[in-house]
């Protein structure tokens, strides 16, 4: 086997298993009526993280362009979940946070989605999930320093 073979076969794996968690979600949604994309999803469950946080920041949190996330947050909006603010350290930024709406939405939500995580936490197991999540951040670490 070539030299690094086995870590683009990791890699390629971690890609695939993050489609499917995105395909599982995405059902979920789905299944559950709640009018809103994995993406969407995305932005939502970073603020129910931490509010007030930059456009900039939660790009970069959820790993999308500004371009994209524009898109997200105008369709956000619509829906009356989140709203923008102009930060007084700097009016070239927006601060994004949940309206009431978007934390009744979190409230109703976040249980239909715990039950994924319940899932597959029980099917997996603790103990290996703890192991996985030790060795990605080693790996982690690896490619931060490379």
């Amino acid at each position: 086997m070539r030299e690094g073979a086995e870590f683009r076969e990791l890699m390629l794996q971690i890609v695939r298993t993050r489609m499917a968690f995105r395909r599982s979600m995405q059902r979920t949604l789905r299944k559950n009526n709640a009018g809103i994309t994995f993406e969407m999803l995305q932005v939502l469950s970073s603020l129910w993280h931490e509010q007030g946080i930059s456009q900039q920041i939660l790009a970069e949190r959820i790993a999308k362009d500004k371009a994209c996330l524009t898109n997200l947050m105008n369709n956000l909006e619509k829906k009356g979940y989140v709203y923008r603010k102009e930060d007084p350290a700097d009016r070239r930024n927006k601060l994004v946070f949940l309206t009431p709406e978007g934390e009744e939405f979190k409230d109703q939500i976040r249980p239909i989605l715990d039950q994924v995580y319940v899932y597959a936490e029980k099917i997996i197991g603790i103990e290996s999930i703890e192991t996985m999540l030790s060795e990605l951040k080693g790996v982690y670490d690896v490619l931060e320093n490379v």
